[in-house]
Formats: C-alpha cells, sequence, structure tokens
C-alpha cells in the first residue's frame, strides 16, 4: 500500500501508532514501526530532558525505521518549556515530529531548518487549513469517536475525513473510530492518505498498560466510552468508570474544575494504567474499543489491518462493482 503518507514518511504502510501521554515510549513506538507503521513516542511521557533525550536514544537503538515523537503543546498545568523539548527533539536526529494541542507556528521555522516532517493533529477543518498555511507537511485530523479531545463541534469521521480531504492539498490523516482494515479502506475511499491509531494500539502486548486494561477494553462495547470536562470547554472521551460518572455527576451540578481536578490527576491516571483497577483514575479510551476484540503484537495487528483493507478493496469492493451483489457477512 503505497500513500502520499508513506511516501512522505519513507514507512511501508499507510499507519501511525499516534503520540499517548503514558503510552507512547521507546517500545511501542519502536514495535510499530518495525511492524511497517509510524510509531511515535510522547515527549511529555518523560518528567526531564535528560530522559526524553534517553528515551529517543533507547528508541534509535530499538528500530532502524522511522519514527516521530509527539509533543503536544500547552494542554498540561505545569509550566513547560517547549523550546527547550524542540532542542532535544532536534539534536537527538528525529526527523519526524507529530504536534497537537495549540497552533505549532511558533516552532515550525526550527523544525524545518532541521529536516524535520511536521505532522499536525486537528479537530476541525479550519485549524486544518490554518496548519497547512503555517507549513505542516501532513494533518491528521480527528474525529468525533477519538480518545482524548474530540474538540467541541461533534462531527464524525464519515463527514469530517471527506470535509478535510475536499480542502486540503497536503496529505490528510484519518483518527479516531478507527481499529481494523474497514477503517483503513473507508479512510482510504474518503480520500485520506492513511490512519492515525491511539486505542487499537493501546491494546497491544507491547504496550505498557496493565493488561486489566487491555481486556477492559477488549470486553468493551461502544456505548462504554463518557465525555467529560465539556462544560469547561475542554471536552474529553474517556471510558466510562467510576471517575468519569463522579465528574460528569459534579459537571451536571455546575461545579468548577477544581472540584474534579483530583479525581482527574495525573498520579490518579497513573494508578489506573500501572494497576489495572480501571476506577481509580480518568483513563482515556476511544469508541474504537468496541471493535477491539484481541491483543495482539504490533506485527500481528498490522499485518491484519493491511491484509484485511486490501481484501476489501481489491475483492469485496470490486465484486459489488463487477456483480452488483455480494455477501455482506464476507466483509473483514
Amino acid at each position: 500500500m503505497r500513500t502520499r503518507l508513506t511516501e512522505s514518511l519513507g514507512i511501508e504502510t499507510p499507519i501511525i501508532c499516534g503520540g499517548m501521554m503514558r503510552v507512547g515510549n521507546a517500545d511501542l513506538a519502536a514495535a510499530a514501526s518495525n511492524a511497517g507503521a509510524l510509531g511515535v513516542m510522547t515527549a511529555l511521557s518523560q518528567s526531564t530532558l535528560e530522559g526524553l533525550e534517553a528515551e529517543i536514544a533507547r528508541c534509535h537503538s530499538l528500530t532502524d525505521k522511522p519514527f516521530g515523537v509527539n509533543l503536544t503543546v500547552g494542554v498540561v498545568a505545569s509550566e513547560i518549556n517547549y523550546d527547550d523539548y524542540i532542542d532535544v527533539i532536534i539534536s537527538s536526529g528525529v526527523k519526524i515530529v507529530e504536534t497537537a494541542g495549540r497552533n505549532p507556528e511558533p516552532f515550525m521555522d526550527r523544525l524545518k531548518a532541521a529536516g524535520i516532517k511536521v505532522i499536525h493533529k486537528c479537530v476541525a477543518v479550519r485549524h486544518a487549513l490554518k496548519a497547512e498555511r503555517i507549513g505542516v507537511d501532513i494533518v491528521s485530523i480527528d474525529g468525533f469517536e477519538c480518545a482524548g479531545h474530540p474538540g467541541e463541534q461533534d462531527v464524525g469521521g464519515l463527514v469530517l475525513f471527506p470535509a478535510a480531504t475536499q480542502a486540503l492539498k497536503i496529505p490528510v490523516v484519518a483518527s479516531g473510530g478507527i481499529a481494523d482494515g474497514r477503517g483503513l479502506a473507508a479512510a482510504l475511499a474518503l480520500g485520506c492518505d492513511g490512519i492515525n491509531m491511539g486505542t487499537r494500539f493501546v491494546v497491544t502486548q507491547e504496550a505498557c498498560v496493565h493488561e486489566d486494561i487491555k481486556q477492559k477494553v477488549v470486553e468493551m462495547d461502544e456505548n462504554q466510552t463518557r465525555l467529560i470536562f465539556r462544560s469547561f470547554g475542554n471536552t474529553a472521551r474517556v471510558y466510562r468508570n467510576a471517575v468519569a460518572d463522579r465528574v460528569a455527576e459534579i459537571e451536571s451540578t455546575g461545579g468548577d474544575f477544581s472540584q474534579v481536578y483530583e479525581l482527574v490527576s495525573g498520579a490518579n491516571q497513573d494508578r489506573a494504567w500501572t494497576t489495572g483497577d480501571m476506577d481509580a483514575g480518568m483513563v482515556t479510551v476511544g469508541m474504537s474499543g468496541g471493535l477491539i476484540n484481541d491483543i495482539p503484537t504490533c506485527q500481528e495487528l498490522v499485518q491484519k489491518i493491511v491484509a484485511d483493507a486490501e481484501n476489501i478493496i481489491s475483492g469485496r469492493l470490486a465484486s459489488i462493482v463487477a456483480n452488483g451483489v455480494v455477501d455482506a457477512s464476507t466483509a473483514a
């Protein structure tokens, strides 16, 4: 499968394992890249610049394939000198950066001067157009189904993806609600050049997530997520657990963020991810969890997604065009 995404990034398949706080370490990024996708480490998962430098070096030692580093700007409470993070990323020889959160324009000149490809994550077409104007190479656009922050417009991928591809000249990556070959085939049909998956890569053998959390996602259906922080103008999609229900209850009575801060604190999130106690803290999961039924290696996952997408495109869809009739049960 060759698209503008694979050509631009030098990867084998049009699949990105997006950067994820607490999950996007060298092990997962290298495993995804070795499988032919683009693995992405998460810079802010490292508490120090020295830690980030060491983790990037470790990823270099685990793969000779392209990998990226995610830098999410302006969404954490503590003061961060992002220029220092950019320094480490550039000096470590990273050639692909995934930016998210606020506008990456302040960093673009330095990233481009270093020969770095920039993928910017957006939740609306107007944001994607701005990203294109400031010179990003690729836009990854999140549909309403995604984990994390889907924005406030509530536009699902079936509309948002083609709306973005018809508006932009640069490659568009579909993100949110995708977990298998059907999603890849659909994204390509909607004009995208590839897909970005987070939740699906969380539920792989290489992800540094407690096995009980992975099993909970395997068991969930598409209704097992909840939107929180909507009253704060910072909507987040998370697994529907005791914490999410309590936050929603506080919001419904007009509570402010100070009343939920402890519930959703980073310490409680760490406790959930590492102990497997799904009710210990906020757990970021997308609606695509309802499509996940196993815990494969990254290699097995990527191979199956590509094979299933190819079978759909050259098999089922080709049969519909040729014959006009096909049994829907034969779809991957």
